[in-house]
């Protein structure tokens, strides 16, 4: 009996482990894809704010992309606002945790001046560069890897950098 929770953790850990594989591929896909934003926002619906910090700033980037594709104005603004709620709490959740600052990082990158989301791009940048060789999932660093290599917001010299770890 001492060993059920045990095996009750492995196995929620290897779970978490596979879906955040999975959240990633398709986060990256509905980023470039709107086809792929409803199955990106439908994977993540159960997701609330007492999930891993991760899971909560995916949940967030698949409100404020789905959001970007609403009908009025009003509804943009409120499912970006919505969105962006769930990508703060997580950062303010774990402020050290660097999948919700590169999720962040992500949607200010990719959000109009008019909403007024780029604050933090700068911090975020910085976070994600100095920590980013000390990422202890390959399949995160990947992502945030390939991301960087693609994003307007890094100098060359930074990209070289992250090329070479």
């Amino acid at each position: 009996m001492k060993f059920l929770p045990i095996i009750i953790s492995i196995i929620c850990f290897t779970t978490l482990s596979l879906e955040l594989s999975e959240v990633r591929i398709a986060y990256k896909e509905a980023a470039n894809d709107k086809e792929k934003v409803a199955s990106f926002y439908n994977m993540l619906l159960d997701v609330d704010k007492q999930n891993n910090v991760a899971l909560i700033a995916y949940k967030g980037a698949s409100i404020a992309l789905k959001a970007k594709y609403a009908k009025t104005i009003k509804d943009k603004k409120d499912g970006f606002i919505e969105g962006v709620s769930y990508i703060e709490y997580a950062i303010e959740k774990e402020p050290n945790a660097i999948e919700p600052r590169f999720i962040r990082l992500g949607i200010q990158e990719n959000t109009p001046k008019i909403l007024k989301y780029k604050n933090h791009i700068e911090e975020d940048k910085l976070f994600l560069l100095k920590q980013y060789k000390n990422i202890p999932s390959k399949n995160l660093k990947f992502h945030i890897k390939d991301y960087i290599l693609q994003s307007s917001l890094f100098l060359d010299i930074e990209k070289e950098t992250i090329k070479n770890q």
